[in-house]
């Protein structure tokens, strides 16, 4: 190689469901010399039409897209894309959310709230081979993964009910499914949302349906 040839730019692709957070993104990025937005997607097919075309070199993916979410994606391109990096891009600081991310294959994990520098020194990790994760939620995971994932400490009663919610069913009819009474499934939903640091009804449905046993 000539060591006068001029270093090519990173290839990198924006996926998120949101236009406006993609052009907020292209423009902090293009801004870097050592960085060139390849292409942008919105949602999970683009993202894998894209990867395919173009062969970027980093995809910063949204978690939270509609359809295929960012984290069941970085699957499929830890599948099918091996050379690609993934770096997820979201706004829930949640540790069970990078947990989920980086078992899925993605190497990093940034908040959107982060400041640009941020966001571009985790790029520069990512590509450098390395792995990076918005400040405190490294150590986050490492007490998470001291204690056991929150879904590790369920009781096998809670496991039953965490499966029931997430095919839809209401307390009334888990009640008569499993033999209890309406009270005392609503304070196994009260002791999940407990263990499982969850504050809303739907967030903790959204969960059930990402953790159902098959």
């Amino acid at each position: 190689m000539n060591v006068n040839e001029p270093v090519k730019p990173a290839r990198l692709v924006l996926v998120d469901d949101h236009p406006l957070v993609r052009d907020g993104l292209r423009a902090r990025l293009e801004a870097v010399p050592c960085f060139e937005v390849a292409g942008e997607a919105g949602n999970a097919d683009e993202a894998i039409a894209l990867a395919a075309s173009l062969e970027p070199d980093l995809v910063l993916m949204d978690v939270g897209m509609a359809g295929v979410n960012g984290i069941a994606l970085a699957g499929i391109f830890h599948e099918r894309f091996p050379g690609i990096r993934v770096l997820m891009l979201s706004m829930h600081d949640n540790v069970e959310y990078v947990t989920e991310a980086v078992r899925a294959g993605a190497s990093g994990y940034v908040l959107k709230d982060s400041p640009a520098t941020e966001i571009i020194r985790a790029i520069e990790a990512v590509l450098a081979g390395k792995t990076y994760f918005s400040a405190g939620l490294g150590a986050r995971m490492i007490e998470a993964s001291a204690r056991g994932m929150p879904v590790e400490r369920l009781t096998p009663r809670e496991r039953d009910i965490l499966d029931a919610l997430a095919e839809g069913l209401s307390s009334k009819q888990i009640a008569q499914r499993e033999g209890l009474s309406v009270r005392t499934v609503e304070t196994h939903r009260l002791n999940l949302k407990r263990k499982l640091e969850i504050e809303g009804q739907a967030e903790l449905i959204k969960f059930a349906v990402e953790h159902r046993r098959k």
